[in-house]
């Protein structure tokens, strides 16, 4: 199974050792990510409906530069920083994915690495590499003819 890293100045710079993201065959994992502007690495927003936006955007454009989309997303892990945010950040939720929804945990977390920020979300996405999806119903160049 090929493998690679994902990197993507539209969204938010690594704060520490690890990648934006990786794929792993079919499978593209994005690290767990908060609202943070991509441009001066700066918390975006006061309310939890400004952040779940911008922390979705910054997932939505690492998963971009692999060419896949929020529709893909399999799984979701949400850490909110107060849980009685739930529904206010629900509702963003709802909007910004389509259903039928991706699988969901979502935690209280103290998030006071980051002061100010309500939220951090990482998500596992499905979606066939572009090599393979557009060989797949091509025949086989080393196939050969039986008939005599």
């Amino acid at each position: 199974m090929a493998k690679h890293v994902i990197q993507s100045k539209r969204g938010a710079a690594p704060q520490g050792a690890y990648s934006q993201g990786w794929r792993a065959g079919d499978f593209v994992f994005v690290t767990g990510t908060g609202p943070v502007d991509p441009n001066t690495g700066k918390l975006v927003g006061d309310t939890i409906e400004e952040q779940t936006e911008q922390t979705i955007d910054n997932l939505a454009a690492i998963l971009e530069a692999d060419g896949v989309s929020l529709s893909e997303v399999v799984k979701m892990t949400v850490h909110l920083s107060d849980t009685s945010l739930f529904s206010r950040y629900n509702q963003v939720y709802a909007r910004r994915f389509s259903r039928p929804y991706p699988v969901r945990t979502t935690v209280g977390s103290d998030l006071g690495h980051s002061p100010g920020m309500l939220i951090e979300m990482d998500c596992i996405a499905y979606s066939v590499e572009k090599s393979k999806a557009s060989g797949r119903n091509r025949p086989h160049s080393n196939a050969r003819n039986k008939s005599k």
